[in-house]
């Protein structure tokens, strides 16, 4: 077996991998505190975490070197978003790492200022290609927006940005009109352009099912150190089935959605067309798993759990909201059923055929 199959097996983190994570959980570690987190919840962003992350290299190791890049692979990246949902972080780098390779592939990457994050861009990642208003996660932030119109793919520049939506994924979220924007350039349409902004989805899914891995993953932790100190009848609560059990179900979602990010991005940059249901694949299960995850820390925690200033309860909105900001994970479902049915149809003709 040569080492490229190898690879196709076998997701393990190289030394340069485990030192980008150790890079960027050390970051966060030092500058994004869960007082950090809080006092940006009004408006979802901390500009000064976003630059400071932006100055780490965050925004320029996702592109092309040919365009002043860094040129990192899609698992590189997904072990940013895992550190990014680990601390629950209110900087927009999924959306915006995701809208800038789109315009790189698309040939309209025009500010550098996009490669070093000093311009915000944002997409719409719902998987529709819906015409008018719709709500977009980093919508009230972004400089300027890239959206699906039709079966065209349009920039968007608001001189006035949009209001703020409150929603439960601490995001900045607003509603976006293509029609009221102060300026409109139409970037690309046509098959190819659909296929590219189609990958540009893929990605914001597989990046957020990184990203929920790492936010279960301390969720746990912070139930299990609670389960360490919390005594009943004499006995740490820990010891307790009730407790130990769902406590180890999160660790298996933890490697199971860790396994199935690093698989998923290593098929899109290596494989594209031969396994395309993965990035989506990991999405809805994080999606499902964060959710269940978040509300049994909470529960394992009673009262303290769901009161204010629990760092569980920011985990639990958070787990709820950040998947829903690209619509409903359902459509990616049906998204995976399509691929699976459209595969084992081809197998069952082919077989077919070769009986004849």
């Amino acid at each position: 077996m040569d080492r490229f199959e190898l690879r196709r097996l076998d997701y393990s983190l190289t030394e340069d991998h485990q030192a980008l994570q150790a890079a960027y959980k050390q970051f966060f570690t030092t500058h994004c505190d869960i007082e950090t987190v809080r006092a940006a919840e009004e408006s979802g962003f901390d500009k000064n975490l976003w630059e400071r992350l932006c100055a780490m290299g965050a925004t320029t190791m996702a592109l092309p070197e040919s365009v002043g890049g860094d040129g990192a692979t899609l698992v590189d990246l997904t072990l940013v978003a895992e550190e990014i949902g680990r601390a629950l972080a209110p900087v927009p780098w999924i959306d915006h790492v995701c809208a800038a390779r789109l315009l790189e592939r698309l040939g309209a990457l025009s500010h550098g200022d996009i490669v070093t994050g000093t311009r915000l861009v944002a997409f719409d990642p719902h998987q529709d290609s819906a015409v008018g208003p719709r709500l977009l996660p980093t919508g009230s932030i972004a400089d300027e927006i890239i959206v699906r119109d039709g079966d065209q793919i349009v920039r968007l520049v608001f001189d006035t940005r949009p209001a703020t939506v409150d929603n439960i994924g601490r995001l900045p979220m607003a509603w976006i009109d293509p029609d009221t924007a102060d300026a409109r350039t139409v970037l690309a349409e046509g098959v190819q352009a659909a296929a590219e902004y189609q990958r540009a989805l893929d990605e914001w899914r597989l990046l957020t099912a990184a990203a929920l891995v790492g936010m279960v993953e301390q969720t746990m932790m912070i139930a299990a150190e609670f389960a360490k100190t919390r005594y009943t009848l004499g006995v740490p609560i820990g010891t307790l089935q009730a407790i130990s059990h769902p406590l180890a179900n999160m660790a298996i979602t933890v490697a199971s959605g860790r396994n199935l990010a690093y698989r998923a991005g290593w098929f899109m940059d290596n494989e594209p067309d031969e396994r395309p249901e993965l990035a989506a694949s990991a999405f809805v299960f994080m999606a499902e798993e964060a959710a269940k995850a978040a509300t049994m820390a909470v529960h394992i925690q009673g009262g303290l759990g769901v009161s204010a200033e629990a760092a569980a309860t920011a985990y639990l909105v958070r787990a709820r909201g950040w998947p829903l900001a690209g619509g409903d994970p359902g459509a990616s479902a049906c998204r995976i059923a399509e691929f699976v049915a459209a595969r084992e149809t081809a197998a069952r003709e082919t077989a077919a055929r070769a009986a004849e």
